[in-house]
């Protein structure tokens, strides 16, 4: 009864929202408010029969299903009935502000308020006629109304039962190490806690939670860790009287107790749990109630059980989890490998042992589940029929994958409960809109929601506390925790901003959306179904679409294709357009004729110039014109007065007059110039911007009043913030930039805070005060600000976690008032021990203050410790060549990076206390004749080190080198003469790298290295051998030899090498011996090698893929010929005379 279902939550979806735009009050009704009436009288009536729909016996279904897709058409053509309404109100109100409303106007023009009312009643009676004619249709088909509202948001559940015990075929696969991590927490001593300690295991339908689950309960350990264990499925309802009752049963199956009297189950429970240890599992839970599951909580906080207890709850949804979990961690449940699945499939597929010849063509067949266990089971089953390979291939190669999830009803029920649980029904039309996208596609969150707004799928709250795109948040959130959708990326402020769909669930949105979205060609498609979603199909495919589905297509997706300019008029009820990196010269002025369209994308294309027309698309929401060639909007851009979200780049210029839009919530830049309607004076009425705004050209603003005129400060939903000058301008009075930025004030609530290019010569007062800068800031970048001689204070921030302090050329002094110590200790409490500066920062960066000289410690106090940087991470101090000093408080530093300074101080002063350095970079560092004593041996999870154009430097460390380095970069160093001692025994090493070092002597490697995997050696004259332990480096798989001279006589390398790379060795000679397993040889300019030997069993040189050697003189013999080499790809020899 999937159709039912299906057409059921669409069609209640549109009628709801018909049925919203019905009540509103339009003002150009007058004429058919009787007609609006009746409208929603007929709509309340029709959604109760729609409640019964899925009552229906099996003999109606065809009927019943046909009755309601033409109640969704009928539907469908209300909307845009009211979409027509509510365009013209816009339009007028565009007129209005445009001065241009004429005084005469044709009689029969849709511009006369009269002849478009006429119009628009019969557009409403015939809708009418259509809905009472449905009316009088559902009697015959069994449906009367009914207020039974239980089963509006429900559909078809599938009845599920589980049990703790393992079936003769089921096993488990690829959960071991799950199993043993899931034991180990619920018998670990510390959640022996006197409360009830609970695990929630979570994952997609069809993962295998409950044989996981079922693992953990039938595991030994398990067993005599707990003296019972009691298994209930839970399932749709969470009833805590009846779960309470099959505890009861299954302990003591001889008592039937009645599930009213709670009072008695819990002496029953009592009575078989007190002082013993119990582990309940709760199966396939879908209560998000947190006052259900307290009140379950506190009945088993009654008994007299033994501590430790322990409860594991298995959902699908992240917010179950977050309502039950307690103490124990979650168990998130990943996906198979392709291995794993073919190992569930043959156990399914053979009854004995499998035929290895089918285990290739298996293995490809695998790759198919997904990572699913469900899935692998019954392609197992459906291969246990086949008996011979051409079957097995002859399947592999079928349309089945197609289809699989429309004929199993195996795999459907378990994925439709994620689907039938969703509770409303615009929900369930956000996800079935889903299916438009390809398999494997990542899904942005933003594009997203603005798709579904565009759809008419979301609505505001009604008291407008919570807009489209909050409500649209919401449902992305509601999918992720269902896990409907999976493989999150996370954004930097700690949202999910991109997903995925799996692709059994991209199947399931498909077959939900019922048909109505066409990614294909027209063969085959059922002609009574209306298209309402075109995506990435032909352009004759396009021409080819039936009227009656084109009058009413609501999305087209080109997708790299080619749309005829011509075409657009065939689709007059779109709503979203994207032709986003379609191969299209011109926009056509057609466009402006959908009055429907709310989302166009543009983004890619090779548009110069959008047609005026484009102004007229008074409904558009969201427009996308990002790496476009347009270079600039029109002026009839203005007049879209309900755009909400616009993207462009930095070269796209803006219109005049974007003050107007004040619906607008995402602008990512504000251009400033001196014309009217590009004054920073237009961004006022812009009330609703959300996330960054860039504002450039801040030096056409011309005081600090004027500046004000942004109301930045009641601009509450802004998180990012940018102000920017042009940089390399003149300048004439630096007071008035001081005066800009004291008027550009934002409001508390900002996450984030760049100024660029700033010339006044200190910060404004607000960003010096304690109560007026945004204390929830999290990253600060002060840029170019060169005429600032000062920081403002910001240790007192308490949420600052990335501070970029760059380019402040009059910066000579970062002093005490940095730290923002008297801004902490002015409010802190005499009970407190100590202050904390910067405490969630973990990145700063100051870089390009050519004249900063000193950077000063943090104030001290004797009676009050003081903190600094607790938990900073990352150090990056770059070309401030005069810095003569630098703080020594950095606790839990793991990267530091220094370049460019005069003064070796600085990087002794910073290092002289760390012990937590993962990696440190330095980079020009004068004086340094050495690195500062006891930094690698004291660092002792230091895993890179990179040392470049360190001039005076002469040795490394006179101390034994740290052992949990990986990487060793040492680059431009004139005087270094040695590497450190002990080089040879890093037992973690697989990198080093020594490029320009002309005085290196030596590289003491006088035993096989175990983890070597490069070796480049670069520029480095005096080195006359290469270290004798070199081919016992049993792992060395790159070598790179070049521009190094004093290298004299043969060369024998190693069998591990896969590459070579020898260049410019003039001083090697004799004979060069390789190895057989080698892939890529490459030499040039080595006159006096004079044979390349290859060595290892067998006359095939098996590996060689490239060949090249030019310029060696006197090379007169090669092993390696091409027809011993069947693997070569690449083969060149030039220059090579003998």
């Amino acid at each position: 009864m999937a159709a039912e279902v299906v057409l059921t939550f669409a069609a209640e979806g549109i009628l709801k929202k018909v049925l919203s735009l019905a009540q509103k009050e339009f003002s150009l009704a007058c004429g058919f408010k009787a007609e609006l009436k009746k409208l929603q009288e007929s709509v309340t009536h029709i959604e109760l029969l729609l409640l019964d729909v899925a009552e229906q016996p099996q003999g109606r279904l065809k009927s019943v299903d046909a009755w309601v897709k033409k109640l969704k058409d009928v539907a469908d053509d209300a909307e845009d009935v009211f979409d027509e309404l509510e365009y013209e109100v816009y339009r007028r109100k565009v007129e209005i502000q445009d001065h241009m409303k004429k005084k005469v106007l044709n009689f029969f023009s849709l511009s006369n308020p009269l002849a478009f009312c006429l119009i628009m009643a019969h557009k409403l009676q015939k809708i009418n006629a259509s809905l009472v004619d449905l009316e009088r249709k559902a009697s015959p088909l069994g449906l009367v109304s009914t207020r039974n509202t239980d089963a509006t948001t429900q559909g078809i559940r599938w009845d599920r039962q589980t049990n703790a015990f393992f079936g003769k075929e089921e096993i488990t696969v690829g959960r071991k190490d799950d199993v043993s991590k899931i034991v180990t927490a619920l018998t670990d001593s510390k959640y022996n806690q006197e409360n009830l300690a609970v695990m929630a295991i979570v994952g997609m339908g069809g993962l295998g939670k409950t044989t996981l689950a079922k693992s953990v309960y039938n595991e030994g350990s398990i067993h005599k860790f707990f003296e019972k264990k009691i298994w209930i499925c839970v399932s749709d309802t969470f009833d805590v009287n009846h779960i309470l009752r099959q505890m009861s049963e299954q302990l003591n199956p001889v008592k039937a107790l009645s599930e009213d009297n709670q009072n008695a189950l819990l002496l029953s429970l009592n009575e078989e749990l007190k002082d013993k240890k119990y582990l309940l599992v709760l199966d396939d839970v879908w209560n998000e109630d947190s006052k259900r599951w307290e009140s379950f909580m506190e009945c088993l906080s009654k008994l007299s059980s033994a501590k430790g207890s322990k409860i594991i709850v298995t959902t699908r949804k992240d917010k179950v989890a977050l309502t039950s979990e307690r103490l124990l961690p979650r168990h998130v449940l990943g996906k198979l490998s392709g291995d794993q699945c073919w190992s569930i499939m043959k156990n399914r597929a053979f009854t004995n042992n499998s035929d290895p010849e089918f285990d290739t063509i298996g293995r490809e067949i695998a790759e198919n589940c997904g990572g699913v266990p469900l899935v692998a089971k019954v392609l197992g089953g459906i291969l246990h029929t086949k008996k011979s390979i051409e079957e097995w291939s002859s399947f592999k190669n079928s349309k089945i994958w197609n289809n699989l999830l429309k004929e199993e009803d195996i795999i459907m029920p378990v994925l439709r409960l994620s689907f039938d649980n969703l509770e409303s029904p615009s929900l369930k039309q956000c996800f079935a809109y889903c299916s438009i996208f390809e398999k494997d596609f990542e899904i942005q969150r933003e594009n997203l929601i603005q798709l579904w707004m565009a759809q008419g799928l979301l609505r505001a709250s009604h008291d407008e506390s919570k807009d489209m795109e909050d409500t649209g948040n919401e449902y992305f959130d509601i999918l992720l925790q269902s896990s409907l959708f999976q493989d999150a990326t996370m954004s930097d402020n700690g949202t999910v901003s991109k997903c995925k769909m799996h692709d059994l669930v991209h199947d399931l949105a498909e077959l939900v959306s019922k048909s109505e979205s066409l990614k294909g060609d027209l063969c085959g498609k059922d002609n009574t179904l209306e298209i309402r979603h075109v995506a990435r199909v032909s352009t004759s495919t396009l021409e080819n679409i039936p009227a009656r589905s084109a009058g009413k297509l609501r999305s087209l997706f080109s997708d790299n294709g080619e749309v005829p300019t011509n075409i657009l008029p065939r689709f007059k009820a779109l709503r979203v357009l994207n032709l986003s990196k379609a191969n299209i010269e011109e926009f056509s002025v057609s466009v402006g004729r959908l009055k429907h369209l709310r989302y166009l994308d543009i983004s890619g294309t090779r548009f110069k110039a959008l047609p005026k027309s484009i102004g007229k698309l008074y409904n558009l929401q969201t427009l996308r014109a990002e790496n476009c060639a347009l270079k600039e909007f029109p002026k009839e851009l203005q007049n879209l007065i309900n755009l909400r979200h616009i993207y462009f780049g930095k070269n796209t210029k803006f219109p005049q007059g974007i003050g107007r839009l004040t619906c607008l919530r995402t602008l990512p830049y504000f251009w400033l110039d001196n014309e009217i309607g590009r004054r920073i004076e237009e961004l006022a009425g812009l009330k609703q911007l959300k996330g960054e705004l860039i504002v450039c050209n801040l030096e056409h603003v011309k005081n600090g009043e004027e500046a004000k005129k942004a109301k930045l400060e009641d601009k509450t939903k802004v998180r990012h913030l940018s102000f920017n000058w042009t940089k390399d301008r003149s300048t004439i009075d630096n007071n008035e930039e001081e005066d800009i930025l004291e008027g550009l004030r934002p409001h508390l609530e900002l996450g984030s805070l760049s100024i660029a290019n700033f010339m006044g010569d200190k910060f404004p007062t607000w960003m010096m005060s304690g109560s007026l800068m945004p204390n929830k800031l999290k990253k600060i970048e002060l840029l170019g600000c060169d005429k600032c001689e000062g920081v403002p204070p910001l240790g007192h921030l308490p949420s600052l976690t990335e501070l970029k302090i760059r380019g402040m050329a009059n910066l000579k002094c970062v002093g005490a008032e940095f730290y923002g110590y008297d801004l902490v200790h002015n409010v802190a409490t005499t009970s407190e021990e100590i202050i904390t500066l910067f405490p969630k920062l973990k990145e700063l960066y100051i870089s390009e203050c050519g004249d900063l000289n000193e950077w000063k410690q943090a104030p001290t106090t004797s009676r009050k410790k003081v903190v600094v940087f607790p938990f900073l991470e990352m150090l990056t101090v770059e070309n401030c060549s005069k810095l003569r000093n630098a703080p020594s408080h950095f606790p839990c530093l793991q990267k530091l990076e220094m370049s460019s300074c005069d003064s070796r101080t600085p990087i002794e002063e910073i290092s002289s206390g760390l012990t937590t350095l993962t990696s440190l970079k330095i980079r020009g560092i004068k004086e340094l004749t050495c690195l500062p004593p006891g930094i690698l041996k004291k660092n002792n999870n230091l895993y890179s080190l990179v040392i470049k154009k360190c001039d005076d430097l002469t040795c490394i460390t006179p101390d034994v080198v740290g052992g949990s380095l990986k990487k060793i970069v040492i680059w431009n160093c004139d005087k270094l003469r040695h590497l450190p001692d002990g080089l040879d025994t890093l037992p973690l090493l697989e990198e080093l790298i020594i490029e320009r070092c002309p005085s290196l002597e030596l590289i003491p490697i006088e035993q096989g290295m175990a983890s070597l995997r490069e070796l480049k050696i670069q520029d480095c004259g005096r080195l006359s051998r290469l270290p004798s332990e070199l081919k016992n480096c049993t792992f060395l798989q790159q070598l790179s030899i070049k521009k190094c001279d004093g290298l004299s006589g043969p060369l024998s390398l190693g069998a591990s090498l896969v590459e070579v790379s020898l260049w410019n060795c003039k001083g090697l000679s004799g004979t060069l011996s390789v190895w057989t397993s080698l892939v890529e040889l490459r030499i040039d300019d080595c006159n006096n090698l004079t044979s390349i030997e290859m060595k290892g069993s067998g006359s095939l040189i098996a590996s060689l893929q490239k060949l090249r050697i030019s310029f060696c003189n006197e090379l007169t013999s090669i092993t390696a010929l091409p027809q011993q080499c069947p693997s070569l790809q690449e083969l060149s020899i030039s220059f090579c005379n003998e």
